[in-house]
């Protein structure tokens, strides 16, 4: 069983916090977690993480024999925190006489300075302690609260404390408290006499190497310049010029633009390919399904981050049936892990292929990369990978060759639920009962119809006429069974699956907001599709909702089944716009604005489902990731549902129809990342500018969903073919 629960989603998550709010440092694959004092607990889920092992479980400061009082904290970027504190009053005094500044950042390893002031009008003695200790639990036994006790070596050498897992030679984790420290196995003490207004610091860091590099984390700070420069290439890359009367926008836009880089990572391997980690603390590593919608969404600033995630996944493109791994021929990727291996590169590392849609998805942001950024020797390199994707989807996608793509797991390793909504009770009929069986979600076809037209757009620039056809009618003849076997008439709704008996799972949910992104869903449906979306069993008030609170399997406070996600609205509202139905896409992306308020400009992975009447603000999800790679890309997926903007190069034009919402009147934004160019906009007072476009010619109007079968009509191809 032991091996089987990263996947099982059956244990509980502890909250991502001990006694105080919890606080996070993040850069690539390394993550802190602490309590608002800067302290680290290994009762809690807190400490130094790198590659997915907990390198620091204990990390806390006394002053005379007490830890500080908090009093502040200072979060400049994800890659620095300043912690600032008191210690305790004198007997007989109301007032503290001594302040404490922990200024920790990631560098070269992780390094704190400890500043101590004495404020009192008297010298003073105190005693200065630093505990510290190193654990080596994987990140699965933190989060699941199963803590195993190993085996590790401690050394001191001086000012340094070095420790070593049993028998590993390869792997060592140093800290080093600086020259004054008294040092034992526990960490180190210092006795700091302190003059009126006098200060003592102390730098001390911590380091993880293997086979003697350093392994992380790194940070602008760091002493190795190509680094430095590396992160503040990658905060700029995701930064555009944004100036609006609405401050809380560019400041949420501000923080995606430090969240995105902080989350950037590299593969040793392969460190010309920029990659993204999925979010912390828990997916601190490369998801197939988050990296293609996290690129997708952040193509407006930033294509390289795309065409690296691309790259990537088509090289680790399953070639193999493993039913253990979920591997198949032409599948991508579900997860990367370091957990239990020696690895350094993801080529090393354990993978998992337990995802129904990432196949579908990185079919799709291919010929969305090509789109925005056409790039003919890339698009060589991926179209076997692609292609092969495409043929995954009849070979093994469509178990049952019923025409739909379904998941079920073999055996009893790995995900019951393998899309989006992965956690084990996700996927529920109207009566509550877990659906069974192969199950076929809807959001699943919607993106195997838009596959099939991402592969016709791309035969199309490679005037493969009869290929292109052959897409085109795959995907007429699917959205045709789709409209006609998951809208449930009963029910008013879209099914949010079928399963293995095909019966419906006749239950609301937002999924549906995917199929309207896709186009997949008949004309004759959307205003309706797009009602239920913001009905007020949908609709929280912060936010649409996974699941509709008038469901059986409602519950505010699950993962999946009422929780709401902003880079699901921001899906949804992108779907809404494409219908036609710009004021409601308005609606959503206002309230998840104010969400982002609420949360310091950061949207989280997700939070709880009460309704605004209910509560007054979101409440949280405790052990939701931040930041979270797709819902601090969501804000640019705002901007183009804004913007309605959709680029067409192969026909030398984009689409554009600015419309603002009610709550901004001005909005400029330069660098939007085009074939090439870097577009400014500006909007207000009914005015349109734009600029930096060259010889692309501007449509200005939103583009319309595309329908196959009106295409293969106009084409001459009669109904009875494409319907074999």
């Amino acid at each position: 069983m032991a091996d089987t629960t990263q996947f099982e989603g059956t244990i509980p998550v502890p909250a991502v916090h001990g006694p105080q709010a919890g606080v996070s440092l993040i850069s690539g694959r390394s993550f802190a977690l602490s309590d608002g004092d800067g302290n680290m607990s290994p009762l809690f889920t807190q400490g130094l993480f790198v590659l997915d092992t907990r390198i620091l479980s204990n990390w806390v400061l006394t002053v005379a024999g007490a830890v500080t009082e908090p009093l502040g904290l200072d979060a400049p970027s994800p890659f620095v925190r300043t912690f600032v504190g008191r210690g305790r009053p004198q007997i007989g005094h109301a007032d503290a006489d001594i302040v404490v500044f922990r200024r920790r950042a990631f560098a070269d390893g992780m390094k704190e300075l400890i500043e101590i002031t004495n404020h009192g009008l008297e010298p003073t003695v105190l005693e200065v302690a630093l505990d510290a200790d190193c654990d080596f639990a994987d990140l699965f036994e933190v989060k699941e609260s199963r803590r195993v006790e190993r085996e590790r070596e401690c050394r001191v050498d001086g000012s340094r404390l070095e420790f070593r897992r049993a028998g590993d030679t390869d792997r060592a984790v140093d800290v080093d408290f600086g020259g004054t420290a008294s040092v034992t196995q526990t960490g180190a003490r210092w006795e700091v006499s302190l003059e009126p207004r006098e200060t003592w610091r102390q730098v001390v860091s911590v380091a993880s190497t293997h086979h003697g590099t350093l392994v992380g984390p790194f940070g602008p700070l760091a002493s190795n310049q190509e680094a430095a420069r590396e992160l503040e290439e990658q905060q700029q890359s995701f930064w555009l010029d944004v100036k609006s009367d609405n401050i809380e926008l560019v400041r949420t836009l501000r923080r995606t633009a430090d969240d995105l880089a902080a989350l950037r990572i590299r593969d040793e391997g392969h460190p010309d390919l920029p990659l993204i980690a999925a979010g912390a603390p828990w997916f601190m590593t490369l998801f197939g399904r988050d990296s293609l919608l996290t690129s997708w969404m952040a193509l407006i600033v930033d294509p390289s981050l795309c065409a690296g995630v691309l790259q990537t996944l088509a090289r680790l493109q399953g070639t193999r049936v493993d039913q253990r791994s979920g591997e198949e021929p032409g599948k991508i990727l579900h997860e990367v892990r370091y957990t239990g291996t020696a690895a350094r590169t993801i080529d090393e590392a354990d993978i998992y292929y337990g995802s129904v849609d990432a196949t579908l998805l990185f079919v799709i942001v291919a010929a969305e990369l090509q789109r925005w950024h056409p790039d003919p020797e890339l698009l060589d390199r991926l179209l076997p990978h692609i292609d092969a994707a495409m043929n995954w989807i009849e070979n093994y996608g469509d178990r049952d060759g019923d025409g739909f793509v379904e998941y079920e797991r073999v055996g009893d390793y790995g995900l019951v639920n393998q899309g989006w909504k992965d956690s084990w009770d996700a996927i529920r009929h109207a009566d509550g009962a877990l659906a069974t069986g192969s199950i076929a979600l809807c959001e699943v076809q919607a993106y195997t119809y838009g596959a099939y037209l991402a592969r016709a757009e791309l035969a199309a620039l490679a005037d493969d006429h009869e290929l292109r056809q052959d897409c085109l009618e795959k995907a007429a003849r699917l959205r045709e069974k789709f409209n006609a076997e998951f809208w449930d008439p009963d029910a008013g709704c879209f099914a949010l699956a079928l399963d293995g008996q095909k019966r419906r799972v006749a239950v609301a949910s937002s999924n549906v907001g995917h199929c309207l992104w896709m186009g997949i869903v008949d004309d004759r449906y959307a205003a309706t599709a797009a009602e239920r979306l913001l009905s007020s069993g949908m609709d929280s008030g912060w936010g649409i909702r996974t699941l509709d609170a008038n469901a059986r399997a409602y519950n505010p406070v699950s993962y999946h089944n009422g929780s709401v996600w902003p880079h699901d609205n921001a899906i949804c509202a992108w779907g809404l716009s494409r219908y036609g139905f710009h004021e409601a896409a308005m609606t959503v992306i206002e309230r998840q604005l104010d969400v982002a308020v609420e949360f310091d400009g950061r949207p989280p992975e997700l939070f709880a489902g009460f309704s605004r009447d209910e509560l007054g603000e979101p409440a949280v999800y405790p052990s939701s990731c931040s930041p979270q790679a797709w819902s601090a890309a969501s804000p640019l997926l705002w901007l183009r549902t804004i913007l309605q903007l959709e680029p067409v190069p192969s026909e030398g034009r984009f689409w554009i129809s600015p419309d603002l919402p009610g709550w901004v009147h001005r909005l400029h934004l330069d660098g939007i990342a085009l074939a090439g160019r870097r577009i400014r906009i500006d909007l207000g007072d009914d005015r349109v500018a734009i600029g930096g476009t060259g010889d692309l010619a501007i449509m200005p109007a939103a583009r319309p969903v595309f329908d196959p079968a009106h295409e293969l009509r106009t084409a001459g191809v009669t109904d009875s073919s494409w319907r074999r």
